[in-house]
């Protein structure tokens, strides 16, 4: 029978569906727990993969791989330390060594004697602080002066000129006294054009050059 409301109006019968009771127990499709090694498979993967593009880059860059490069730097430290003289190399070196010692025992026997007495007395040096007397032989006045003054010129600082006293040779001459002096006389007669020079121990002055012309 109908039920009625209280406003005086009659309800709507209730109806009922195959929703209304739900079956007892799960409704539905469910997974279950995966294990440990299903849901750590992608971490490797990753890992993986990104050790491989690591080799990959070093091998681009250095043009070989790490334990390739490993084994080049122990062949290398190998080779350092092996010795570089080889047996062939030492009895080379031994004739060699003969053959230089041979040299240095010769080089003594083969200089002259000459080169000996020119090495043990020290060669003549010229001296321009010399005393040298330009002494006029001649009739023309002046004629020592003016040679004096091509002595000057040249550098000397002693330089006296004077007329004859004594005997006069036949030429113009330039004497010294001392063979320490002979580097200088002939510096001189060379300044002067004269060409006879000797050594006299009856020069005036350490040096001296007469003028007969």
């Amino acid at each position: 029978m109908a039920s009625t409301r209280d406003n005086g109006t009659q309800a709507r019968p209730q109806v009922h569906d195959a929703f209304d009771n739900p079956p007892k127990g799960p409704v539905g499709v469910h997974r279950g727990p995966r294990s440990l090694p299903v849901r750590a498979l992608p971490y490797l993967l990753v890992v993986v993969l990104a050790v491989l593009c690591g080799l990959g880059l070093w091998a681009a860059v250095s043009g070989s791989l790490p334990w390739q490069q490993t084994h080049t730097d122990a062949s290398r430290v190998i080779s350092s330390h092996l010795p570089k003289r080889s047996a062939s190399s030492s009895s080379d070196s031994k004739p060699s060594a003969e053959t230089s010692s041979q040299e240095q025992a010769s080089q003594p026997s083969s200089q002259s004697p000459s080169a000996s007495a020119s090495s043990s007395s020290p060669a003549p040096v010229v001296n321009r602080g010399t005393q040298v007397a330009v002494i006029n032989g001649t009739r023309i006045t002046g004629h020592a002066g003016s040679k004096r003054q091509v002595l000057v010129n040249a550098g000397y600082t002693a330089v006296t000129a004077t007329n004859p006293q004594g005997a006069l040779p036949g030429v113009s001459t330039v004497r010294y006294r001392d063979e320490a002096d002979k580097a200088t006389a002939q510096e001189v007669a060379s300044l002067l054009g004269i060409t006879q020079v000797e050594q006299s121990s009856v020069a005036s002055t350490p040096v001296e050059a007469i003028l007969m012309q």
